[in-house]
Protein backbone atom coordinates (compact mmCIF):
# COMPACT_ATOMS: atom_id res chain seq x y z
CA UNK A 1 0.00 0.00 0.00
CA UNK A 2 1.47 3.14 -0.82
CA UNK A 3 2.77 5.75 2.39
CA UNK A 4 4.22 8.87 2.53
CA UNK A 5 7.14 9.67 5.16
CA UNK A 6 6.06 12.82 6.61
CA UNK A 7 9.06 15.23 7.61
CA UNK A 8 7.17 15.70 11.30
CA UNK A 9 8.30 12.84 13.64
CA UNK A 10 8.04 10.20 11.82
CA UNK A 11 4.78 9.39 10.86
CA UNK A 12 3.22 7.65 8.03
CA UNK A 13 0.71 8.92 5.88
CA UNK A 14 -1.37 6.38 3.62
CA UNK A 15 -2.78 8.11 0.06
CA UNK A 16 -4.51 6.68 -3.15
CA UNK A 17 -3.92 8.31 -6.42
CA UNK A 18 -6.82 8.24 -9.14
CA UNK A 19 -6.92 9.58 -12.99
CA UNK A 20 -4.55 10.75 -14.84
CA UNK A 21 -3.18 14.15 -16.60
CA UNK A 22 -1.07 17.12 -16.01
CA UNK A 23 -3.91 19.01 -14.18
CA UNK A 24 -2.59 17.74 -10.28
CA UNK A 25 -5.37 18.29 -7.64
CA UNK A 26 -4.81 17.16 -3.65
CA UNK A 27 -7.78 16.49 -1.65
CA UNK A 28 -7.64 16.82 2.28
CA UNK A 29 -10.25 15.30 4.26
CA UNK A 30 -11.74 17.06 7.40
CA UNK A 31 -12.08 15.69 11.57
CA UNK A 32 -12.51 11.45 11.90
CA UNK A 33 -13.11 11.09 8.14
CA UNK A 34 -10.80 8.68 5.75
CA UNK A 35 -9.22 9.44 2.06
CA UNK A 36 -12.34 7.73 0.47
CA UNK A 37 -14.61 10.42 1.93
CA UNK A 38 -13.53 12.23 -1.27
CA UNK A 39 -15.26 9.56 -3.69
CA UNK A 40 -18.02 11.43 -5.38
CA UNK A 41 -15.37 14.11 -6.23
CA UNK A 42 -12.79 11.38 -7.68
CA UNK A 43 -15.20 9.79 -9.99
CA UNK A 44 -16.50 13.72 -10.71
CA UNK A 45 -13.06 15.10 -11.70
CA UNK A 46 -11.35 11.86 -12.88
CA UNK A 47 -13.74 9.52 -14.07
CA UNK A 48 -11.86 6.81 -12.26
CA UNK A 49 -13.17 4.46 -9.25
CA UNK A 50 -9.71 2.19 -9.35
CA UNK A 51 -6.49 3.92 -7.44
CA UNK A 52 -3.37 4.00 -8.98
CA UNK A 53 -0.96 2.43 -7.03
CA UNK A 54 2.20 2.06 -8.94
CA UNK A 55 4.58 4.43 -8.70
CA UNK A 56 5.63 6.57 -11.33
CA UNK A 57 8.31 8.14 -12.48
CA UNK A 58 8.11 10.91 -14.73
CA UNK A 59 10.25 14.50 -15.34
CA UNK A 60 8.44 17.64 -14.33
CA UNK A 61 8.66 21.00 -15.99
CA UNK A 62 8.64 24.31 -15.18
CA UNK A 63 5.29 24.42 -14.44
CA UNK A 64 4.92 21.57 -13.03
CA UNK A 65 3.71 19.40 -15.66
CA UNK A 66 4.64 15.44 -16.68
CA UNK A 67 6.61 15.68 -19.58
CA UNK A 68 6.42 12.65 -22.29
CA UNK A 69 2.20 12.32 -21.41
CA UNK A 70 0.18 11.79 -24.47
CA UNK A 71 -2.50 14.28 -25.25
CA UNK A 72 -5.27 12.45 -23.55
CA UNK A 73 -3.30 12.15 -20.45
CA UNK A 74 -2.43 15.94 -20.32
CA UNK A 75 -5.55 17.41 -21.04
CA UNK A 76 -6.58 14.97 -17.62
CA UNK A 77 -6.89 15.51 -13.97
CA UNK A 78 -4.98 13.44 -11.57
CA UNK A 79 -6.05 13.41 -8.02
CA UNK A 80 -4.39 12.27 -4.65
CA UNK A 81 -6.26 11.99 -1.58
CA UNK A 82 -5.17 10.71 2.29
CA UNK A 83 -5.71 10.36 5.67
CA UNK A 84 -4.83 12.30 7.85
CA UNK A 85 -2.40 11.68 11.07
CA UNK A 86 -4.69 10.27 13.45
CA UNK A 87 -6.85 7.92 11.44
CA UNK A 88 -7.31 5.55 8.94
CA UNK A 89 -4.69 3.52 7.86
CA UNK A 90 -2.16 7.07 8.80
CA UNK A 91 -0.30 6.47 11.61
CA UNK A 92 -1.56 7.73 15.00
CA UNK A 93 0.84 9.49 17.00
CA UNK A 94 0.11 9.46 20.99
CA UNK A 95 0.51 13.50 21.83
CA UNK A 96 -2.29 15.92 21.07
CA UNK A 97 0.78 18.17 20.90
CA UNK A 98 1.83 16.50 17.71
CA UNK A 99 -1.41 17.59 15.80
CA UNK A 100 -2.00 21.22 14.76
CA UNK A 101 -3.33 22.27 11.02
CA UNK A 102 0.38 23.55 10.74
CA UNK A 103 1.81 20.25 11.02
CA UNK A 104 -0.57 18.31 9.25
CA UNK A 105 -0.13 20.79 6.38
CA UNK A 106 3.67 20.02 6.29
CA UNK A 107 2.59 16.24 6.07
CA UNK A 108 0.57 17.04 2.94
CA UNK A 109 3.34 19.44 1.56
CA UNK A 110 5.51 16.15 2.40
CA UNK A 111 3.13 13.88 0.03
CA UNK A 112 3.83 16.76 -2.23
CA UNK A 113 6.93 16.51 -2.25
CA UNK A 114 6.67 12.89 -2.55
CA UNK A 115 4.70 12.51 -5.44
CA UNK A 116 6.94 15.08 -6.75
CA UNK A 117 4.15 17.37 -7.70
CA UNK A 118 5.56 20.83 -8.06
CA UNK A 119 1.73 22.48 -7.97
CA UNK A 120 -1.59 21.29 -6.91
CA UNK A 121 -4.64 22.57 -6.92
CA UNK A 122 -5.63 22.38 -2.88
CA UNK A 123 -9.15 21.39 -2.10
CA UNK A 124 -9.95 21.13 1.60
CA UNK A 125 -13.22 19.78 3.65
CA UNK A 126 -13.94 21.15 7.20
CA UNK A 127 -10.84 20.57 8.95
CA UNK A 128 -9.25 19.69 5.83
CA UNK A 129 -9.78 23.00 4.90
CA UNK A 130 -8.26 24.28 7.79
CA UNK A 131 -5.48 22.70 7.17
CA UNK A 132 -5.16 23.31 3.12
CA UNK A 133 -4.93 27.14 4.53
CA UNK A 134 -2.42 26.44 6.26
CA UNK A 135 -0.27 24.60 3.49
CA UNK A 136 -0.95 27.99 1.14
CA UNK A 137 0.23 29.85 3.53
CA UNK A 138 3.44 27.84 4.17
CA UNK A 139 4.07 27.19 0.48
CA UNK A 140 2.42 29.88 -1.63
CA UNK A 141 4.25 28.69 -4.71
CA UNK A 142 3.01 24.95 -4.74
CA UNK A 143 -0.93 26.72 -4.84
CA UNK A 144 -2.34 26.64 -8.38
CA UNK A 145 -5.87 27.18 -6.89
CA UNK A 146 -7.97 26.71 -3.19
CA UNK A 147 -11.51 25.54 -2.31
CA UNK A 148 -12.26 26.00 1.32
CA UNK A 149 -15.80 23.36 1.48
CA UNK A 150 -17.63 23.94 5.09
CA UNK A 151 -14.98 25.98 6.27
CA UNK A 152 -14.00 27.98 9.64
CA UNK A 153 -11.31 29.77 11.44
CA UNK A 154 -10.95 27.03 13.67
CA UNK A 155 -10.99 27.81 17.71
CA UNK A 156 -14.00 29.39 18.89
CA UNK A 157 -15.75 29.36 15.18
CA UNK A 158 -15.59 25.01 15.76
CA UNK A 159 -18.65 25.55 18.31
CA UNK A 160 -21.57 25.10 16.55
CA UNK A 161 -24.58 26.54 16.74
CA UNK A 162 -26.47 25.24 20.70
CA UNK A 163 -29.35 24.03 20.45
CA UNK A 164 -31.33 20.61 21.99
CA UNK A 165 -30.09 18.93 18.18
CA UNK A 166 -27.13 19.72 18.91
CA UNK A 167 -26.50 18.83 22.22
CA UNK A 168 -28.07 15.36 21.43
CA UNK A 169 -25.69 14.88 19.02
CA UNK A 170 -22.41 15.41 20.71
CA UNK A 171 -24.26 13.28 23.70
CA UNK A 172 -24.79 10.40 21.32
CA UNK A 173 -21.72 10.70 19.68
CA UNK A 174 -19.49 10.57 22.45
CA UNK A 175 -21.42 7.30 23.80
CA UNK A 176 -21.26 5.71 20.04
CA UNK A 177 -19.58 2.44 20.78
CA UNK A 178 -20.37 0.95 17.62
CA UNK A 179 -20.71 1.49 13.97
CA UNK A 180 -24.29 1.50 14.20
CA UNK A 181 -24.59 4.00 16.89
CA UNK A 182 -22.26 6.15 15.65
CA UNK A 183 -23.71 5.81 11.37
CA UNK A 184 -26.72 6.99 12.88
CA UNK A 185 -25.55 10.06 14.77
CA UNK A 186 -23.10 10.99 11.74
CA UNK A 187 -25.99 11.09 9.49
CA UNK A 188 -27.87 13.53 11.64
CA UNK A 189 -24.99 15.40 11.56
CA UNK A 190 -23.99 15.48 7.76
CA UNK A 191 -27.21 15.78 5.88
CA UNK A 192 -30.43 18.11 6.06
CA UNK A 193 -33.80 16.16 7.33
CA UNK A 194 -34.68 16.76 3.54
CA UNK A 195 -32.40 14.83 1.81
CA UNK A 196 -32.17 12.34 4.18
CA UNK A 197 -36.45 11.68 3.88
CA UNK A 198 -35.90 12.23 0.26
CA UNK A 199 -37.15 8.36 -0.97
CA UNK A 200 -34.92 6.93 -3.78
CA UNK A 201 -37.03 4.29 -5.20
CA UNK A 202 -38.42 1.95 -2.38
CA UNK A 203 -36.04 3.37 0.64
CA UNK A 204 -35.44 6.76 1.77
CA UNK A 205 -31.61 7.78 1.39
CA UNK A 206 -31.57 7.57 5.30
CA UNK A 207 -31.66 3.98 4.93
CA UNK A 208 -29.29 3.48 2.02
CA UNK A 209 -27.00 5.67 3.58
CA UNK A 210 -27.09 4.12 7.18
CA UNK A 211 -25.85 0.79 5.40
CA UNK A 212 -23.49 2.37 3.51
CA UNK A 213 -22.12 3.80 6.83
CA UNK A 214 -21.95 0.96 8.86
CA UNK A 215 -20.25 -0.72 6.11
CA UNK A 216 -17.65 1.72 5.82
CA UNK A 217 -16.82 2.67 9.60
CA UNK A 218 -16.84 -1.32 10.02
CA UNK A 219 -14.22 -2.22 7.63
CA UNK A 220 -12.14 1.05 8.37
CA UNK A 221 -12.51 0.35 12.41
CA UNK A 222 -13.86 3.22 14.67
CA UNK A 223 -11.16 6.10 15.09
CA UNK A 224 -9.06 5.97 18.70
CA UNK A 225 -9.51 8.20 21.18
CA UNK A 226 -5.90 9.89 20.92
CA UNK A 227 -6.39 10.22 17.39
CA UNK A 228 -10.41 11.82 17.47
CA UNK A 229 -9.27 13.94 20.52
CA UNK A 230 -5.77 14.79 18.72
CA UNK A 231 -7.39 16.19 15.48
CA UNK A 232 -10.22 17.97 17.47
CA UNK A 233 -6.82 20.10 19.39
CA UNK A 234 -5.86 20.91 15.74
CA UNK A 235 -9.08 22.09 14.99
CA UNK A 236 -9.63 24.02 18.15
CA UNK A 237 -5.64 25.59 18.31
CA UNK A 238 -6.40 26.44 14.82
CA UNK A 239 -6.25 30.06 13.72
CA UNK A 240 -4.78 32.07 10.83
CA UNK A 241 -2.48 34.95 11.84
CA UNK A 242 -2.70 38.50 9.82
CA UNK A 243 0.36 37.30 8.45
CA UNK A 244 -1.00 34.10 6.81
CA UNK A 245 -3.60 35.64 5.18
CA UNK A 246 -1.46 38.66 3.72
CA UNK A 247 0.43 35.81 2.06
CA UNK A 248 -2.55 34.12 0.99
CA UNK A 249 -4.16 36.72 -0.44
CA UNK A 250 -1.06 38.17 -2.12
CA UNK A 251 -0.08 35.15 -4.19
CA UNK A 252 -3.52 35.79 -6.16
CA UNK A 253 -4.16 32.54 -6.58
CA UNK A 254 -7.70 32.06 -6.90
CA UNK A 255 -9.77 30.55 -3.99
CA UNK A 256 -13.47 29.18 -3.59
CA UNK A 257 -15.37 28.73 -0.62
CA UNK A 258 -18.26 26.61 -1.05
CA UNK A 259 -20.97 26.22 1.85
CA UNK A 260 -24.17 24.22 2.69
CA UNK A 261 -26.50 27.20 4.31
CA UNK A 262 -27.75 24.21 6.70
CA UNK A 263 -24.26 23.05 8.13
CA UNK A 264 -24.72 22.47 11.60
CA UNK A 265 -21.38 22.37 12.51
CA UNK A 266 -19.29 24.85 10.42
CA UNK A 267 -21.58 27.60 10.48
CA UNK A 268 -22.06 29.92 7.39
CA UNK A 269 -21.17 33.12 8.69
CA UNK A 270 -18.04 31.77 9.82
CA UNK A 271 -16.85 30.91 5.97
CA UNK A 272 -18.58 34.32 4.50
CA UNK A 273 -16.04 36.04 7.17
CA UNK A 274 -13.04 34.28 6.22
CA UNK A 275 -14.15 34.42 1.92
CA UNK A 276 -14.10 38.61 2.95
CA UNK A 277 -10.66 37.84 4.59
CA UNK A 278 -9.53 36.80 1.70
CA UNK A 279 -10.64 38.62 -0.58
CA UNK A 280 -9.95 39.54 -4.08
CA UNK A 281 -9.45 36.14 -4.68
CA UNK A 282 -12.50 34.14 -3.34
CA UNK A 283 -15.88 33.41 -4.39
CA UNK A 284 -18.41 32.60 -2.47
CA UNK A 285 -20.74 29.25 -3.31
CA UNK A 286 -23.81 28.98 -0.80
CA UNK A 287 -25.97 25.30 -1.86
CA UNK A 288 -28.74 23.80 -0.31
CA UNK A 289 -27.33 21.69 1.67
CA UNK A 290 -25.49 20.03 5.46
CA UNK A 291 -22.19 19.63 6.57
CA UNK A 292 -21.53 16.69 3.89
CA UNK A 293 -21.89 19.27 1.21
CA UNK A 294 -19.56 16.95 -1.42
CA UNK A 295 -22.31 14.17 -1.21
CA UNK A 296 -25.69 16.03 -0.43
CA UNK A 297 -24.46 18.61 -3.49
CA UNK A 298 -22.13 16.47 -5.69
CA UNK A 299 -23.09 17.43 -8.94
CA UNK A 300 -22.73 21.44 -7.75
CA UNK A 301 -19.54 21.21 -6.06
CA UNK A 302 -17.80 19.17 -8.45
CA UNK A 303 -19.05 22.06 -11.32
CA UNK A 304 -17.91 24.34 -9.04
CA UNK A 305 -14.39 22.78 -8.32
CA UNK A 306 -14.12 22.51 -12.56
CA UNK A 307 -14.73 25.89 -12.54
CA UNK A 308 -11.93 27.26 -10.41
CA UNK A 309 -9.63 24.58 -11.75
CA UNK A 310 -10.64 25.70 -15.42
CA UNK A 311 -10.29 29.72 -14.10
CA UNK A 312 -7.28 29.16 -13.17
CA UNK A 313 -5.75 27.65 -16.27
CA UNK A 314 -7.29 30.76 -18.38
CA UNK A 315 -5.47 32.93 -15.70
CA UNK A 316 -8.52 34.68 -14.50
CA UNK A 317 -7.80 37.70 -12.37
CA UNK A 318 -8.99 37.76 -9.06
CA UNK A 319 -10.90 40.78 -9.52
CA UNK A 320 -12.83 38.86 -12.16
CA UNK A 321 -12.82 36.04 -10.07
CA UNK A 322 -14.50 37.87 -6.58
CA UNK A 323 -18.05 37.17 -5.71
CA UNK A 324 -19.47 36.94 -2.18
CA UNK A 325 -23.61 36.93 -2.31
CA UNK A 326 -25.08 39.57 -0.55
CA UNK A 327 -26.23 38.22 2.91
CA UNK A 328 -29.64 37.29 2.98
CA UNK A 329 -31.73 39.73 5.19
CA UNK A 330 -35.56 40.17 5.77
CA UNK A 331 -38.02 37.61 6.64
CA UNK A 332 -35.44 34.70 6.69
CA UNK A 333 -33.12 36.94 9.28
CA UNK A 334 -36.47 37.77 11.33
CA UNK A 335 -37.38 34.37 11.24
CA UNK A 336 -33.60 33.63 12.49
CA UNK A 337 -33.81 35.72 15.34
CA UNK A 338 -37.33 34.78 16.44
CA UNK A 339 -35.74 31.39 16.73
CA UNK A 340 -32.75 32.49 18.79
CA UNK A 341 -35.36 34.33 21.20
CA UNK A 342 -37.70 31.28 21.76
CA UNK A 343 -34.64 28.90 22.44
CA UNK A 344 -33.95 31.60 24.68
CA UNK A 345 -37.25 32.05 26.44
CA UNK A 346 -37.53 28.15 26.23
CA UNK A 347 -34.52 28.08 28.17
CA UNK A 348 -35.34 30.54 31.18
CA UNK A 349 -38.34 28.93 31.48
CA UNK A 350 -35.98 25.50 32.70
CA UNK A 351 -34.23 27.58 34.62
CA UNK A 352 -37.18 29.72 36.17
CA UNK A 353 -38.12 27.62 38.95
CA UNK A 354 -34.20 26.42 39.63
CA UNK A 355 -33.35 30.64 40.12
CA UNK A 356 -36.34 30.96 42.53
CA UNK A 357 -35.44 28.25 44.34
CA UNK A 358 -31.68 29.09 45.04
CA UNK A 359 -33.15 32.60 45.94
CA UNK A 360 -35.66 31.35 48.13
CA UNK A 361 -32.52 29.42 49.71
CA UNK A 362 -30.21 32.40 50.26
CA UNK A 363 -33.46 34.52 51.67
CA UNK A 364 -34.42 32.05 54.08
CA UNK A 365 -30.84 31.38 55.12
CA UNK A 366 -30.01 35.21 55.19
CA UNK A 367 -33.48 35.42 57.34
CA UNK A 368 -32.12 32.89 59.81
CA UNK A 369 -28.63 34.43 60.28
CA UNK A 370 -30.21 37.63 61.19
CA UNK A 371 -33.24 36.13 63.40
CA UNK A 372 -30.14 34.08 65.12
CA UNK A 373 -27.70 37.70 65.48
CA UNK A 374 -30.65 39.50 67.10
CA UNK A 375 -31.40 36.69 69.55
CA UNK A 376 -27.75 36.59 70.83
CA UNK A 377 -26.93 40.06 71.06
CA UNK A 378 -26.81 41.32 74.25
CA UNK A 379 -30.01 43.03 75.80
CA UNK A 380 -29.25 46.53 78.24
CA UNK A 381 -31.92 46.08 80.80
CA UNK A 382 -32.97 49.56 82.90
CA UNK A 383 -32.83 48.94 86.37
CA UNK A 384 -35.65 49.80 88.47
CA UNK A 385 -35.40 52.73 91.50
CA UNK A 386 -37.58 50.66 94.76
Amino acid sequence: MPFCGSSEDGTRIFYRRFGHGNTKVLLIIGLAATHDSWEPQIKGLTGAIEPNDEEEAASIDGDGNLDGDDEESQSGIEVCCFDNRGVGESSVPMKKSQYTTTIMAKDALALLDHLVWKKAHVFGHSMGAMIACKLAALAPERICSLALLNVTGGGFECFPKIDRQIISLAYRFLRAKTPEQRATVDLETHYTKEYLNEYVGLHTRREILYQEYVKAISSAGMQSNCGFEGQVNACWKHKMTAKELDTIRSSRFLISVIHGRYDIIAQLDHARKLAKMLQPSTRMVELQAGHLVTHERTDEVNQALMNLINASKSKQKPEEWYYIPERQTGFLSIRGLLSSLLIVYRLLGKLQLGFLYVVGIFLMGYEHLRNLFTSTRTVRVASCNS
